[in-house]
């Protein structure tokens, strides 16, 4: 059988670029978990979380993980869907789970680069790159729990899959 990919990393670190483009390399479907759950719920993020608050949409992705979860699919997840332990294990559990790793500055340019207001509320009100080192700060370590590999995003997109194709092959050989 073959296994889902999880892409896992902070806002910014492309892993909807890298997933479509790792998908289609593979020959799997690919899905974004928070994608699929503002169609399941027919609201975006921030209404949920306006709604919900905070806890309510961590259960959502929670739902949705749990949902989407098949083979030959590449799983593009939220940010903050390695905040549970339960998501960390059941992602090892059930697929490869790969980090997509970049250094603050690169995720700060990106995302000042191309904005999506309204697809994820702010976490902590501050600056875009203040914001990022902080929350990049509290959750590298779970990131890094949560993956069979961590890969370099900071470069482009076509390497970072290259890179994961690579990790991959060495994982299946062994």
């Amino acid at each position: 059988m073959t296994l889902p990919i999880f892409l896992i990393g902070a806002r910014g670190c492309g892993k909807t670029t890298v997933g479509r483009a790792l998908a289609l390399s593979q020959g799997f479907q690919f899905i974004d978990t928070d994608s699929w759950l503002q169609e399941e719920a027919q609201q975006t993020v921030a209404q949920i979380v306006e709604q919900e608050g905070w806890a309510g949409f961590r259960a959502r992705e929670t739902a949705a993980l749990e949902a989407v979860t098949e083979p030959a699919l590449v799983i593009a997840t939220g940010g903050g869907i390695i905040l549970s332990d339960y998501n960390r294990r059941f992602m090892r559990e059930h697929g490869r789970v790969i980090y997509l790793c970049a250094p603050v500055d690169v995720l700060a340019g990106r995302l000042e680069a191309f904005p999506q207001e309204g697809l994820r509320p702010t976490l902590t009100g501050k600056p875009i790159s203040e914001e990022v080192s902080e929350v990049l700060a509290t959750r590298d370590a779970l990131y890094r729990d949560a993956a069979h590999f961590v890969v370099d995003a900071a470069q482009p997109p076509l390497a970072v899959v290259a890179e994961i194709e690579a990790a991959l092959r060495l994982a299946r050989a062994s």
